[in-house]
């Protein structure tokens, strides 16, 4: 006896993935006083938020931009976690920048344009944030 059976097989190209613009949230000035709490966000659509009485921002902001390119029509996952953000001056000091990002995105069309992604962020000070510059790194991971 014998019995035929279907075969499939389903090629991707692979996936490619290009920093276009890093994050930048400005500059934040420290108010007077004793306070907790003062979060400074800048959504992924480019929307910032410096809603506290305690705090002044200033300067031009940019979310972080990616392109990503791969096969037609497939979804994409994305995989960005927080990052620890160290004060440049004293690497004891750090923030914890919480990550806005898209979980996934479908590829409208097979290698070049590809698809812009944009990723933003939060931070949390209090009024006894070290004053100085800080930086970190995103971890940014596409996979079918």
């Amino acid at each position: 006896a014998s019995v035929n059976a279907s075969v499939n097989a389903n090629t991707l190209k692979p996936l490619v993935i290009a920093k276009l613009q890093d994050l930048d949230l400005g500059s934040v000035t420290l108010g007077p006083g004793i306070w907790s709490n003062a979060t400074i966000s800048l959504s992924r659509a480019g929307v910032f938020s410096c809603g506290s009485v305690n705090v002044t921002c200033s300067g031009a902001t940019l979310v972080a931009k990616y392109n990503v390119q791969g096969s037609n029509q497939q979804s994409v996952r994305i995989t960005a976690p927080n990052v620890t953000l160290v004060n440049q001056s004293d690497s004891t000091k750090t923030l914890t920048l919480v990550v806005d990002a898209p979980a996934s995105v479908v590829l409208p069309n097979s290698g070049q344009p590809g698809v812009d992604i944009s990723i933003g962020g939060s931070v949390t000070i209090i009024s006894t944030t070290a004053a100085g510059t800080y930086q970190g790194t995103f971890e940014v991971t596409v996979d079918y």
